[in-house]
């Protein structure tokens, strides 16, 4: 992969500075004081320790360039599929998949319908429709669809992590990068509640920490992480990871 510079796609600009603490010590972060009083800290879950065969990605305001680092320090030979919602108009989350495509030593497309997800692949879902992964006998494919939107967005998050759930069920490790709303809650939590393993970017280095913010108060991540740490965690954890296809083939 090049590392060349290139110049930021619409949508990787940084709105102005949020409020907000600076960032305890520690992986995990307690929930923020609302004001009124101190909220009941959420429960700290335990970390899975299962093998994972996919991942799924959901981010918005700052994503582009998120996104683009993590997926950048990932290797080619990264053993399972990751798919992706990042908020975009159509026409630019093109562009933004071939730029990353020169970039990073992964393949990286925009979606179309019944694509076959396959190991050492990202797939972004293209703007102005939903991506869903179902079973297509051995296989799994890619799903599109101009259903309602969700939390205001087409793509949204939450859309794709259901599907993740209900095909990946516990095998899946969710990723909330920055981003603005609470879309990829109500997902996260259902792929939780089939033991999946969440993971949420920490405040200190999202543009906006309204999505990792919103599962991580809700004690559903497992871990809330630095941008910086992310890639190395995923690396870790589907190492050995068998893929959609073999994935399939011995279920």
């Amino acid at each position: 992969a090049s590392s060349r510079t290139t110049r930021p796609l619409p949508g990787a600009g940084h709105p102005p500075a949020r409020p907000g603490g600076t960032p305890l010590p520690g992986v995990v972060r307690p929930p923020s004081v609302p004001p009124g009083g101190p909220a009941a800290a959420p429960a700290r879950a335990a970390p899975r320790t299962g093998g994972i065969e996919i991942v799924a990605v959901g981010c918005s305001t700052g994503g582009p360039d998120a996104l683009t680092a993590v997926v950048r320090a990932l290797p080619a030979s990264l053993p399972v599929p990751v798919v992706v919602v990042q908020h975009m108009p159509p026409v630019f989350t093109k562009m933004f998949a071939d730029r990353l495509d020169r970039i990073a030593a992964l393949a990286v497309v925009e979606a179309t319908g019944d694509m076959v997800v396959r190991p050492g692949t990202v797939y972004i879902a293209p703007g102005d429709f939903h991506m869903e992964v179902v079973r297509r006998g051995t296989e799994v494919v890619t799903k599109l669809n101009t259903g309602p939107p969700e939390n205001f967005c087409r793509p949204a998050v939450d859309v794709l992590f259901r599907s993740v759930a209900r095909t990946y069920g516990g095998s899946t490790l969710a990723v909330i990068l920055t981003g603005m709303g609470q879309d990829g809650k109500r997902g996260a939590e259902q792929l939780r509640s089939a033991g999946a393993e969440i993971v949420a970017q920490d405040e200190a280095t999202s543009v906006v920490w309204g999505m990792p913010g919103a599962v991580a108060q809700a004690g559903i991540a497992h871990a809330v992480l630095p941008l910086g740490e992310i890639a190395n965690h995923l690396i870790s954890r589907t190492a050995g990871g068998r893929g959609a296809k073999s994935m399939e083939a011995t279920r």
